[in-house]
């Protein structure tokens, strides 16, 4: 009898845990500044229209040797934006929210000029980013914690 009334106590605990972890993620979630756990890149989250997208905020593959001067999006794949600075520029958009994690977005790759597709959830209070070509087996995942200045 008291091992059953401590199976029915755990399991409510674990209910509760678990639902308590659930309730921390919704759309929102992604709303602010992240940095990759790397430390080599930070992002900032934003709301755009019914979609989300990013902001690249610093980056150690996108400043110049002093670390502040933004490089310029040279391998742009259109000549007219090669000139404009990489910090600053939305890399990311069109995440969809779809109730549990964030999808069909669009990141773009200054240093390589290259586009991907990308989704992204959050797990244990880290923001996961995949990006990928055609499916998501073909990709990268990158993990980022929020960031605190």
């Amino acid at each position: 009898m008291k091992m059953m009334k401590t199976i029915k106590i755990l399991f409510i605990l674990l209910f509760a845990v678990s639902s308590k972890m659930q309730a921390q993620v919704n759309e929102k979630s992604v709303i602010g500044v992240w940095e990759s756990d790397k430390k080599d890149v930070r992002m900032e989250f934003f709301k755009d229209g019914a979609n989300y997208a990013a902001k690249l905020l610093w980056g150690n593959l996108v400043v110049e040797k002093d670390g502040i001067t933004s490089k310029k999006d040279s391998k742009n794949p259109d000549v007219k934006l090669r000139a404009r600075n990489i910090l600053g520029i939305v890399s990311l958009t069109g995440l969809e929210w779809n109730g549990k994690e964030y999808i069909n977005g669009k990141i773009y790759d200054p240093p390589s000029g290259d586009t991907y597709i990308c989704k992204a959830w959050i797990e244990d209070g880290k923001l996961h980013l995949r990006g990928y070509l055609g499916i998501s087996l073909l990709g990268k995942t990158v993990t980022w914690h929020r960031y605190k200045s």
